[in-house]
């Protein structure tokens, strides 16, 4: 099979209910796929940091150079490790930096930042984190006169990503994904309040939750409009992001996820398929097992990053109550395992997922989020050359 022959077959490896795309009809057969689809890197929440990919070139011998993924506009990993991984994805696009008076460039390398949302980050440790909130104590009559970003997408950008995806589509080798161009109405909230803030006013303000989701919602959609028209006539699948889980359980309950988040959820997944009939894949970090009924009722076909070292979310728990109506992406833990596990027991894992996760299809298999500085390079060789021989 060639990759997209093997995703194809990975797809239909679960009984598909009423969210199938046009493209992908539901009277395919069911095949195995010759092999496991595996992403390593080809996706911007599946790759590396740039320490690790620097050690891994190294090692197999790549000097010059790093030839980035469509030349740098989508992606960070270089071409050759993607190659040498057997990654079935290539993607394009990216989340969309939108007109805003709020955007504050850092004035040195390193040096804080403000996004186009308000949201303050200044690095800590090497990494940017989030350090302000331009919302945290509003109201509802704040948000009205909050000075929101303008949700049009720059067109030299969009033309960009366009002749990438052709020529991605042209070339016919690899699974094409689209980035997800906006941020999550859930993280989005807990960003701009504050965590403690925006969380408390799910419980007891629940009419500003529902305002600051209108705001959100009517952005999101927006940029969807003008990016999907364009990326989803040359698209497979595309990724999206909002983080639901926290390492023991949810982030908020399933009759809270119903009465807030699932509304806006399903219409912009419906609108998204509208627009290009593709797959929609989610990316939630934690434990999202009580959330993912409901998630799929949104219209979710495949859950990433599948953390397994959360509460719940055992690989063969998950497979058999939730195989036959969701593909599961991820698993290869890089929290606690990949950082601290020998080479021979991340090939015995290896293994052990790909016979769980991918037994009849339905799996993809990739690093639970992307891999951290901590992880050695040989626990990747190792992974390679386990996968390779499944």
């Amino acid at each position: 099979m060639n990759s997209r022959e093997r995703f194809a077959a990975a797809m239909a490896g679960r009984t598909v209910r009423n969210r199938i795309s046009a493209r992908n009809p539901v009277s395919q057969p069911r095949v195995v796929p010759d092999r496991i689809p595996i992403d390593i890197g080809g996706t911007t929440l599946t790759g590396m940091r740039p320490g690790v990919a620097r050690r891994l070139a190294d090692v197999l011998g790549f000097t010059g150079a790093a030839r980035l993924m469509n030349g740098g506009r989508s992606g960070r990993l270089d071409e050759r490790i993607l190659a040498w991984a057997g990654t079935d994805f290539r993607s394009v696009g990216a989340i969309v930096d939108l007109p805003s008076p709020l955007t504050q460039r850092p004035a040195e390398r390193g040096g804080p930042a403000v996004d186009c949302w308000g949201v303050r980050r200044e690095q800590v440790d090497g990494e940017y984190q989030i350090t302000g909130h331009p919302l945290k104590g509003a109201t509802v009559e704040d948000l009205a006169r909050f000075p929101w970003p303008e949700p049009r997408v720059d067109e030299a950008l969009l033309a960009a990503w366009l002749t990438d995806v052709q020529r991605l589509a042209a070339e016919g080798r690899y699974v094409v994904v689209a980035e997800h161009p906006v941020f999550g109405i859930l993280e989005l909230g807990c960003w701009m309040c504050g965590y403690d803030d925006f969380l408390m006013r799910l419980a007891a303000d629940p009419d500003f939750v529902l305002a600051f989701f209108d705001r959100v919602y009517a952005i999101q959609l927006a940029v969807i409009e003008q990016y999907y028209a364009v990326l989803g006539p040359y698209i497979d699948l595309t990724t999206s992001g909002d983080d639901f889980g926290m390492q023991r359980g949810p982030l908020l309950s399933p009759r809270a996820f119903r009465r807030f988040i699932a509304p806006y959820f399903a219409a912009r997944i419906a609108r998204t398929k509208a627009l290009a009939g593709c797959y929609f894949w989610h990316h939630s970090c934690g434990s999202v097992t009580a959330l993912l009924d409901d998630i799929i009722a949104c219209g979710v076909d495949i859950l990433n990053p599948v953390q397994t070292s959360a509460a719940g979310m055992d690989p063969a728990g998950l497979k058999a109550r939730f195989g036959e109506c969701i593909v599961f992406w991820g698993g290869v833990d890089v929290q606690q395992f990949l950082p601290h596990a020998t080479p021979g027991k991340v090939k015995r894992e290896v293994v052990r997922l790909a016979s769980v996760l991918g037994a009849g299809g339905g799996y993809v298999m990739a690093p639970a989020h992307e891999i951290q500085e901590d992880v050695p390079v040989e626990n990747l060789v190792a992974w390679v050359e386990a996968m390779r021989s499944v």
